[in-house]
């Protein structure tokens, strides 16, 4: 099967990728110093998302062109909506015209003459391995061959990545390690800071265990699609959305590979018709993985909140949450200790079954606010169970969540107002 045929029965049915204008990139390429066409060279092509991976055959004369030929590729791929270009060369030994060779390709021990295969034998001990020209992190570092280095091209930083039009502030609300409340959490900040007069829209980012709907007492509601965009679910007055809207029920598993959950993250949150917002929350998956790193590179993120209980093991995955936060350059905008403590319903005794000091723990060693703790209380789970947030329903954490939610207002940075206007 050719690349093209390969290219075709692997392409992402992302709206934000255009096939056809990545066909013409890759089939109209000369590459540098030469009349060869890339298209001659290329023997695999794979699409995950927005990020094309692909390998081509090189000789030895075009390695000073390799750096080259990946930055004008990966600038020409951008316009098609190719985020991320990972550039595999194997270099062949024999076979290019330009060195003298015959132009064919040959296995290793054949030659078109004899000195050409004399040149083979004493170049196959020093023949570089394959190299792979995309960038490496800093997580999974590779050996590099110092006189064929791999190409590399940093990844986007929060700086880099330009503002939302119809949203001011992105919110994260971020957990280590699933079950600490995270989404609880969520809804009813949000909702909290709905009632301190600010305009609030609320993006389900669990793409494997949605929950919000089931919170905000919309779930099976199935968003409206308007030029090919979605149009957000209201609930209690805020724009809200989540994979669990498009799924049809409570039973359908999302059964995606990393590419496809991040890349349907993204749909979300660029294909949906959000209405003017002062705050977009996020409620994150929990864990360190593909999709927090997708967010840090591609979204404009004010700040993340992260929530936590007590217990040494939720400290322990709640600290490399922050750590991740940290090297990615999001503002940890302060730690909820969530489950701090437990009454009793029946004889008002006052217990805590999760540990203490955990969130304080947090607070000193990062330098960052405990923002608040919430109790362990089964009035909360009740109301989010049925629908109707605690914020909403009035029970005894909703002033916690509001003094919780004043202090993520305060620390919202203020809009510069224009001198130029009079009005």
């Amino acid at each position: 099967m050719s690349w093209l045929s390969s290219l075709k029965s692997v392409f992402s049915p992302s709206q934000e990728v255009k096939e056809e204008e990545i066909q013409q990139v890759l089939q109209n390429y000369v590459l540098p110093n030469s009349n060869n066409a890339l298209k001659d060279r290329i023997t695999q092509v794979n699409v995950q998302g927005q990020i094309l991976q692909i390998t081509i055959n090189t000789f030895p004369s075009e390695a000073e062109d390799l750096q080259k030929i990946h930055d004008d590729l990966a600038d020409a791929l951008e316009k098609c909506g190719i985020n991320e270009l990972n550039m595999h060369v194997i270099q062949q030994k024999t076979g290019h015209k330009s060195e003298g060779g015959c132009g064919h390709h040959h296995a290793e021990g054949e030659s078109c003459s004899s000195q050409e295969k004399a040149e083979s034998s004493a170049a196959k001990s020093q023949l570089p391995p394959v190299v792979d020209a995309s960038a490496k992190t800093p997580e999974a570092p590779a050996e590099v061959d110092p006189n064929n280095p791999p190409i590399q091209k940093a990844a986007p930083q929060q700086r880099d990545v330009p503002k939302h039009p119809r949203i001011k502030n992105v919110i994260l609300v971020s957990s280590g390690k699933g079950g600490v409340g995270k989404s609880t959490t969520t809804v009813n900040l949000a909702l909290a800071l709905q009632q301190l007069g600010l305009k609030v829209g609320v993006l389900d980012a669990d793409i494997y265990g949605p929950s919000i709907p089931t919170m905000l007492g919309n779930a099976g509601r199935t968003p409206m699609i308007e030029a090919e965009q979605f149009v957000p679910i209201e609930a209690y007055g805020m724009a809200v959305l989540s994979i669990g809207h498009l799924t049809g029920d409570n039973n359908t598993p999302v059964a995606w590979r990393g590419p496809k959950a991040t890349g349907a993250l993204m749909q979300l949150f660029n294909q949906t018709l959000w209405p003017d917002l002062d705050v977009l929350v996020i409620d994150m998956p929990p864990g360190t993985g593909d999709i927090q790193l997708t967010l840090a590179q591609r979204i404009p993120v004010t700040g993340a909140v992260i929530v936590t209980t007590p217990q040494n093991v939720a400290l322990m995955d709640a600290t490399k949450g922050i750590e991740l936060f940290n090297r990615v350059h999001i503002p940890v905008m302060g730690v909820v200790e969530n489950m701090s403590t437990h009454i009793c319903s029946n004889c008002g005794h006052e217990e805590q079954i999760f540990g203490t000091g955990g969130g304080d723990q947090l607070s000193v060693q990062y330098d960052i606010p405990l923002l608040g703790r919430l109790p362990l209380n089964v009035q909360i789970r009740e109301n989010a169970d049925a629908g109707k947030p605690s914020v909403i329903a009035g029970d005894d954490a909703a002033e916690s969540y509001m003094a919780i939610a004043q202090k993520i207002a305060d620390a919202l940075p203020q809009a510069e107002k224009d001198k130029n206007r009079i009005f």
